[in-house]
């Protein structure tokens, strides 16, 4: 709560009220000593009071406020300066007490006066910082101002904007360098970067045109045709990379409850989450900047073969599921701000699409053996790791980080995954993600999340 809102809400001032009160006695006074002069002073008093609330409310002061963040978006743990430029837009002057509405977690929200010691270019100009532990999308404003008439009888206080918008996106974890980002060629080792690029008998070739120039003279073609050839395409195939992030509330849940207060989305409510689901949304993004890093494509699904962020508010695009450069991890980024758990909540509910059935396996198979296939998923049943267990024929590699708080328990489900060719790691919230994503390379044992399920047993007996 803000400065201003423990101040108790007023109608009139001090002054104003001392005016209604002598006006309050001087009607007395008429009434009891029947004088005219009297009467007409205390209406006086009581009409001056009034006339200054209808001001207050009717002929509100108008106000243009431009409000920037820097950066923004910003990650979790980082700073953002807001930068506001208040300038008045319609007649008045003098002094206006204003304060920034800010989400409880921010701390104290900031209060200034109107106009500012410098004001540049017609505006009052002022300057702080936020900086958020927990991932969400935060309305910051409005801007509210506490107005008074020209004789200080009356006091109003509004809204003289609607606020922005400020999304915090997950950290990316930087991740070990490994031999994951490469896909198995022939010879179960090619990487998919060496892949992509046309060996010299792979290059299509024309003869040459007047006008060709000739640094695409393709010599062995040349030699072979007996007359000049050139290189009909010199194009190199981007490597890709699909990701399957499990948003599932089902495959988060358990016994002990969810957790609803990771990010707060800009209309207040808490996001859905947990702390297994927030470990898996920071591998998400961890893993998807370590494969843009290495120039990779990548496509982002959900268990049921749609868009992963199609549900996720704060996605820029969330119908798309191929992102392409830094404008996509950037995108990537923006769509997991304010990604949450979505499906029933009960197991009595409408499951409504199936997870890991032919919609998936449909979309994995029309980019077969194109990279790498990674699945950031949540606690699986036997019957779910069957039913994905053949989705790894579709991936050059294919891996799978398991998300749970009892990872020593995943045994069985890891078993399905590896006899289905997946390379499988069982990981909990209290799992280092570099060690989880080294453990692919060194073989993928599910001791990681064991250690820590010990870990937290043991304190837990203390």
């Amino acid at each position: 709560m803000g400065l201003l809102d423990r101040v108790p809400k007023q109608i009139f001032s001090s002054r104003g009220w001392g005016l209604l009160a002598a006006g309050a006695v001087s009607l007395l006074a008429a009434q009891v000593m029947g004088r005219r002069d009297l009467l007409v002073l205390a209406l006086l008093l009581l009409f001056l009071p009034l006339l200054a609330l209808a001001g207050t409310r009717v002929l509100k002061p108008r106000f243009r406020v431009y409000r920037e963040f820097n950066p923004s978006p910003v990650e979790t743990s980082a700073t953002t300066t807001v930068r506001l430029a208040v300038a008045r837009t319609g007649p008045g002057s003098g002094q206006a007490l204003m304060e920034e509405q800010l989400p409880s977690r921010f701390g104290q929200s900031p209060v200034f006066r109107f106009p500012a010691r410098a004001v540049t270019a017609g505006s009052s100009r002022y300057e702080y910082q936020l900086r958020s532990a927990k991932r969400g999308q935060f309305l910051i404003g409005p801007v509210t101002a506490e107005f008074s008439d020209p004789f200080g009888l009356s006091v109003h206080r509004h809204a003289i904007d609607a606020g922005d918008v400020l999304t915090v996106t997950p950290a990316a974890v930087e991740l070990p360098a490994t031999g994951l980002a490469g896909a198995r060629g022939h010879d179960g080792v090619t990487a998919t970067r060496i892949r992509a690029n046309p060996s010299d008998d792979d290059v299509m070739t024309r003869e040459y045109r007047h006008g060709d120039p000739m640094r695409r003279v393709h010599w062995a073609a040349t030699a072979r045709h007996g007359s000049l050839m050139v290189r009909q395409e010199e194009s190199v195939t981007t490597p890709e990379a699909t990701v399957i992030l499990d948003h599932r509330f089902l495959a988060y849940s358990h016994a002990g409850g969810y957790v609803s207060s990771g990010g707060t989305a800009a209309d207040g409510q808490d996001l859905v989450t947990s702390d297994e689901f927030e470990w898996a949304v920071t591998a998400g993004m961890s893993i998807s900047a370590h494969l843009a890093e290495r120039s990779y494509a990548l496509r982002c699904l959900d268990p049921a073969g749609e868009p992963a962020f199609l549900h996720s508010p704060s996605a820029p695009h969330p119908e798309a599921d191929e992102y392409v450069g830094a404008g996509g991890l950037q995108s990537i980024a923006e769509s997991l701000a304010a990604i949450q758990l979505t499906g029933p909540h009960h197991p009595s509910a409408d499951t409504g699409p199936q997870s890991f059935d032919d919609r998936l396996m449909d979309k994995l198979s029309a980019h077969r053996l194109r990279g790498p296939l990674l699945a950031i998923l949540g606690r699986l049943t036997a019957a779910e790791a069957q039913a994905l267990a053949p989705a790894a024929a579709f991936g050059a590699n294919a891996f799978a980080l398991v998300v749970t708080d009892r990872a020593a328990d995943t045994g069985p489900v890891l078993d399905i995954l590896r006899r289905g060719g997946w390379r499988a790691v069982a990981a909990s919230p209290a799992t280092p993600l570099p060690a989880a994503w080294s453990a692919f390379d060194s073989g993928g044992t599910p001791a990681l999340g064991a250690a820590a399920d010990a870990r937290r047993g043991a304190g837990a007996r203390r």
